[in-house]
């Protein structure tokens, strides 16, 4: 799905609700110019549209558009639409979620309490499509449909969606009984995590050689620019606990054991949500295709994470996590580990791995059993 001139985007004609009330209204593009647009209407909204009627628009028309001020209906009705892959509806979400953050951080446009709220209400209907479409998704499973989504050419952009979706299923696996709501809280989280780089150069974001430490002490100035503008643009969107959020977006370079930043918080100081993003930031950093470095298997993502439990991950959050890996035999390919100020927002060129001092053996044998993080004796929280 694509953006058509400032008013209108583009839609597949698989992807219209047919036999049900269509909540949005569909539009063509009378102008025989490439240069102008003129968008005509030809079906309107609470209309039901039969299969046959799709035919005769695909026969008529070269495209669908629907108005801009509609794309939230659009999203929330592509649940309704049956034999459609998850990957396909995945794609339109994703879509939308890219162009609702590129409009914070668009250079050009005023930044405005107005923009952040809109922003933040529309990102929250992406997400709500997104737990929609991935509520019956183990990591394993999200992590396969992640790899068949196309790329941005701002990987923040990628990073923050991929978060969102491993956050959305990591918290559903620590919180069985979670209500639709609280798990959507965890994917915007994890969706509005790196909001405060809007105020870092993209020279810096995207740099794809190691930063110098001037340049990832500005990195690390991030949650607290997202915090401050979370905290000083109060924002009225139904259903958002701006509290959880600006914890999340403060909080999620936190360490465990106390050395992460800002405040060096630790344990269960660090909000819960703030928890389950660093595990998700870390995962997608290692595992997802960037341009500057090659990615990790699962296996030896899960090998290196591993390493830093207790550390910077929560124990009992990662070992659900784990879990939620399936089939996942730890045989110890890879033999290192990352530094302990190892930070998913410093692009390598090449990932930073050692080998473990005083570590003799080549990982976990075949007949060995992968270590114990710790059994959970309590409701995680």
């Amino acid at each position: 799905m694509s953006k058509m001139g400032n008013n209108f985007f583009s839609v597949s004609f698989d992807l219209i609700l047919l036999d049900k009330t269509i909540p949005y209204d569909l539009y063509v593009n009378s102008s025989a110019s490439s240069e102008r647009e003129r968008f005509v209407r030809i079906y309107p909204k609470n209309d039901i549209l039969s299969l046959d009627d799709l035919k005769l628009f695909k026969k008529k028309y070269f495209q669908l558009y629907v108005h801009e001020f509609q794309r939230e209906d659009y999203l929330k009705s592509l649940i309704q639409i049956s034999g459609v892959a998850d990957t396909t509806k995945t794609e339109v979400i994703k879509s939308s979620a890219i162009h609702y953050l590129d409009k914070l951080f668009d250079k050009d446009k005023e930044f405005t309490t107005e923009l952040l709220s809109e922003t933040i209400s529309e990102c929250k209907v992406a997400v709500e499509s997104m737990v929609d479409v991935i509520k019956d998704y183990d990591v394993s499973k999200l992590q396969g449909l992640i790899a068949s989504l196309s790329f941005h050419d701002f990987y923040t952009y990628d990073h923050s969606i991929n978060v969102s979706m491993y956050c959305i299923s990591l918290y559903r696996a620590a919180k069985p009984n979670a209500t639709k709501d609280e798990i959507v809280m965890a994917g915007l989280g994890g969706l509005l995590h790196d909001i405060g780089k809007i105020k870092i150069s993209t020279d810096i974001i995207n740099k794809p050689e190691k930063l110098s430490d001037e340049e990832f002490n500005i990195i690390k100035t991030h949650p607290a620019f997202g915090f401050e503008l979370l905290a000083e643009n109060p924002c009225d969107c139904e259903g958002v606990d701006f509290n959880i959020i600006k914890r999340v977006v403060y909080e999620h370079h936190e360490n465990f054991n106390g050395s992460g930043y800002p405040r060096k918080l630790s344990g269960a100081d660090i909000h819960l949500l703030a928890r389950v993003t660093a595990i998700a930031d870390f995962f997608d950093a290692i595992t997802t295709k960037r341009t500057y470095h090659e990615v990790l298997s699962t296996e030896d993502a899960i090998a290196v994470m591993a390493k830093t439990v207790g550390k910077k991950l929560d124990p009992q959050l990662f070992e659900i996590f784990t879990k939620s890996v399936k089939q996942l035999v730890l045989n110890g390919k890879l033999n290192k580990e990352l530094p302990e100020d190892f930070d998913p927002c410093q692009p390598q060129n090449v990932l930073p791995f050692r080998t473990p001092r005083g570590y003799k053996v080549e990982g976990f044998g075949a007949g060995d059993k992968p270590q114990s993080f710790g059994k959970i004796k309590k409701k995680v929280g």
